[in-house]
């Protein structure tokens, strides 16, 4: 009869006091480590951000040197985002049209865009809010252009004498400085 009693005993067992104290701690601290992440979303949108505006950058930089022709970057003029185009001596002093433009193949990029290289913060939930409040390039350009050597240039074929890019997602705001004639790239939280 023993046995009969220790089967029925073992089915109907429950958890413990200190196996609920341990599973409570545990999700305390999953907690306290994950709220803070969470509280501060937009610093992690605008960070991510700016780690997509550096990297275009610089892809448009190697992508110049790599095929021996001018690239530029085009900030929108409503902060939305940017594109990365081929430039040539016949349209390098003409404006920005985005109809016209020739823009670089990007195999990854958003369906909608049909292949072309366009950054829009619109249509990215992983950026939502974030927006460019100043690009400001040799002296008053919403663009960079790279030259075949992978340096910045201007107008009448001069060295670039470098701009800043201000990204702000709500209350936070990171500044790219591009240094004149190498283009390298530094990032300030504002």
């Amino acid at each position: 009869m023993s046995i009969h009693y220790r089967s029925r005993y073992s089915l109907m067992r429950a958890y413990t006091l200190i196996e609920m104290l341990i599973v409570v701690a545990l999700l305390g601290i999953a907690g306290a480590l994950l709220i803070p992440h969470l509280v501060h979303q937009e610093n992690l949108t605008a960070q991510s951000a700016v780690r997509l505006i550096i990297a275009d950058l610089s892809f448009a930089q190697s992508d110049s040197l790599a095929n021996q022709e001018y690239r530029r970057v085009q900030f929108f003029a409503d902060g939305s985002g940017y594109c990365i185009i081929r430039m040539t001596d016949a349209n390098f002093d003409l404006p920005f049209d985005p109809d016209t433009a020739v823009y670089i193949s990007d195999p990854l990029g958003v369906v909608g865009n049909a292949g072309r290289y366009i950054v829009d913060f619109r249509t990215e939930n992983r950026f939502r809010g974030a927006s460019i409040i100043l690009s400001n390039f040799d002296g008053g350009n919403q663009f960079i252009t790279y030259d075949t050597l992978g340096g910045t240039i201007m107008t009448g074929n001069l060295p670039g004498t470098g701009g800043q890019i201000q990204l702000q997602v709500q209350d936070v705001i990171y500044q790219i400085d591009v240094s004149p004639f190498t283009g390298k790239l530094t990032v300030t939280k504002l």
